[in-house]
């Protein structure tokens, strides 16, 4: 089991003990959410889940709850709103920090060169790349476009 893993279930644990329910429904979420990725790559074979693959499982339900939390908001439910907000803040505790705006330039240009990207038919490259070593401290869609508008010269 990855050591973030082990972590999230274990603060689970703790949390059921100090009677934190907020926190113990989000992380039976998130472990929920892990077990389906364990049949995806069960299923797959791909060997077992990684640290990098729970970072985009955690990725993603902080984009679900951040979507949620935008509708809500929106459409004036701010006890949805405010929910989404907790569990969204108790989620990404276990994410690291976010990449700046220079560090993001410099990860692109590496995975650009390591890549051998000659232009914007070799995008898919430099974002496997991003994606398999900045899980998690990067915004996909903010580095897409610079990406793109990086290759395109």
């Amino acid at each position: 089991m990855s050591e973030l893993r082990t972590q999230i279930t274990t603060d689970m644990k703790q949390a059921m003990k100090d009677g934190e329910k907020q926190k113990v429904a989000t992380l039976r979420l998130v472990n929920a959410a892990m077990k389906d990725k364990d049949i995806e790559i069960r299923v797959a074979g791909s060997g077992e889940v990684k640290d990098s693959d729970v970072l985009a499982v955690l990725q993603k339900m902080i984009k679900q709850r951040e979507e949620s939390l935008k509708m809500y908001t929106d459409n004036n439910r701010p006890e949805l709103a405010e929910q989404e907000q907790l569990e969204i803040d108790i989620i990404k505790v276990y994410m690291p920090a976010m990449m700046g705006d220079d560090e993001l330039k410099a990860a692109i240009e590496s995975a650009i060169t390591e890549s051998g990207a000659a232009g914007p038919a070799d995008m898919g490259k430099v974002m496997t790349i991003l994606k398999s070593k900045y899980t998690g401290q990067i915004d996909m869609g903010k580095a897409s476009g610079q990406v793109k508008k990086t290759l395109m010269g």
